[in-house]
Formats: C-alpha cells, structure tokens, sequence
C-alpha cells in the first residue's frame, strides 16, 4: 500500500510540475523587434503588447498572432483596365504600406492585404477609365499620385498607411504594341531624314561660303599682286628716267639706244607684219653723222640722204 502510495504522490507532482511549465509558458512571452501583439481578455480587447517581455494571465488572456510593423510591399497581379478610347491594357500595381495601428488592423477589417488589393484595382479602373492610351503610357507619376492618396486616406482607418503606388507594367495588346512600333519607327525614320538634309544643307552652305571667301581672298591678293606690280614698274621707270635725265645723254646715244630696242618688237611669233617708225631714219641719220658725216656721198647719206622722216601730211 505504501508503494502504490508513494506512486501516486509522484504521479501528482510530475502532473503539477507540468502544469507550472504550461503555466509558465502561456504566461511569458516575448515581443520581437517590429512587431506588436494584440492581447484578448476573456475575448475581450485588451492591450496592444510592445516589443521585449511580458506576462500574461493563463487561460484568461489569449495573444493573437503577431503583426509585422515594417514596410511591407505587395506586387499584385496584372489587371484589366479599359481606358478612355475602350482599349483593354494589362497594368501590374506595386504597393508599399505599413502596419501603424496593430488595433484597428485586427479589428477594422477581416484581411487588410486583399482589401488593398481589391481597393487599388477599383481606384485604378477609376482613374485609368479617364484618360486615353497614349495619356496612360506617360502618365505613370500623375496615376501613382491618385492611387496613393486614395488607398490611404481609405486605409488610415484600418490602421495602415499607403506610402507608395508605382505601376510596374502597363500593356496594351499586342495589335497596338505593333502598330505603335510602326508609329515609332516612321518617326524615327523622318527625324532622320530631317537631320540627315539638315546637314547636308548647312554642308552646302559651308562650302559655298568657303568657295566665296576663297574667291574674294584670291581676287584681293591678285589686285594687291598687280598694284604692287604696278608700283614696282613705275618706280623702274622713274629711276630709269631720272638716270637718263642724271646722265644728260645726247642725240647720238639715244639713237643707238633706239635702234637696239627695234629687233624687241619684232618678237613673238604672232608678229608677222611690223612697220617701221619714221624716227628710225633720223636715228640712222644721227649713227652716220657720228661715223663721219651725214653728206650725200657717205653710206648713211647715201641710204637715207634727205629723204622725208616718214611724216605724213594730210
């Protein structure tokens, strides 16, 4: 009997060390860092636990699952959206919320996730519906704004502020993506062949400018080419001039002097017929006076005698 005693008193113990350990467990628990627990009294609210450690009531408080107080981002799936000009598109939606009443995110709404995803699909058939395609397509940052300020000012009060909206796609069908390719491409082409003549207009335009410069510098250097000729020419002449005048020559010289410049003038081979100057006579007259005499009977008076100057008198 003693035995059977001694048996049951240690099967008490090992049930009430085992209670204490259930106890004891339900009663400490710990919060983590960016969570929040929400703690029922008798099915009651009754406080919302921070994180570090806390005690509970056994089986008079009752903690529910924990709530992740981070920013969280939740990418939903495409949506069909028909826009303005009745084009059906394909969007994708990104959105970026956070948990700041762990209260009201239990209590005010069932599942605050998939009522955000159903709130962003209706706010964005909304605000799609009045704009066209091309509007849609370039006009991510003005729909991104409407989105964010309607789902949160519709979610603060579920506890949950919406920091961010972005539209990670939008896809037109396939028909429009190719006609819009064509559109791009013509455009492309026609910007080209805008630069492509604009270029070769300011091409032309350098080059005629440059012929013209070239041409006026050329006519500028000839001019000054032959004004410098021209200078140097009459300055030749002049000392030749003043020399002759320095030197005081008398007849006899400057009638060699022409006789020599003669056989110059017949050069060339386009002379063909040259006459013979009057003066040539006197000249040759001077040369015999010089040699010995100009008389009849000496080889200059002989070829020339008194014959005329070759003046003519009419």
């Amino acid at each position: 009997m003693e035995n059977a005693g001694g048996t049951a008193l240690a099967i008490v113990l090992v049930v009430l060390i085992v209670f204490v350990i259930i106890v004891l467990v339900r009663s400490v628990r710990i919060i983590p860092q960016a969570r929040a627990g929400v703690v029922e009294r008798l099915g009651k609210y009754q406080r919302t636990l921070n994180p570090g450690l806390t005690v509970l009531i056994p089986f008079v408080d009752r903690l529910l699952p924990l709530l992740d107080l981070r920013e969280q981002v939740v990418s939903f799936p495409p949506q069909p959206v028909i826009t303005e000009d009745n084009l059906v598109v394909s969007i994708d939606t990104v959105v970026y919320f956070q948990v700041t009443d762990p209260r009201a995110a239990t209590y005010e709404i069932a599942n605050y996730i998939q009522a955000v995803e159903q709130l962003t699909t209706t706010t964005l058939r909304n605000v799609v519906g009045g704009l066209n395609l091309e509007e849609a397509l370039t006009s991510r940052d003005q729909i991104n704004g409407q989105l964010r300020g309607v789902l949160d000012e519709a979610t603060g009060r579920w506890g949950i502020r919406v920091s961010r909206v972005e539209l990670k796609a939008i896809d037109p069908p396939h028909s429009i993506q190719d006609s819009m390719e064509k559109q791009m491409r013509a455009e492309r082409d026609r910007r080209a062949a805008i630069l492509t003549a604009e270029g070769t207009k300011q091409s032309a335009i350098l080059t005629a400018e440059g012929q013209r410069q070239a041409a006026i510098l050329k006519a500028e250097g000839e001019a000054k080419a032959a004004i410098l000729r021209a200078d140097g020419e009459s300055q030749a002449i002049q000392k030749v001039f003043d020399a002759i005048h320095k030197g005081n020559p008398d007849q006899k010289l400057l009638a060699y002097q022409y006789l020599q410049t003669l056989p110059k003038l017949a050069e060339g081979s386009a002379n063909k017929l040259w006459i013979i100057p009057s003066e040539v006579g006197e000249a040759l007259k001077g040369i015999g006076n010089a040699m010995g005499g100009a008389g009849p009977d000496s080889p200059a008076g002989a070829l020339f005698g008194d014959a005329p100057t070759g003046r003519t008198e009419q």
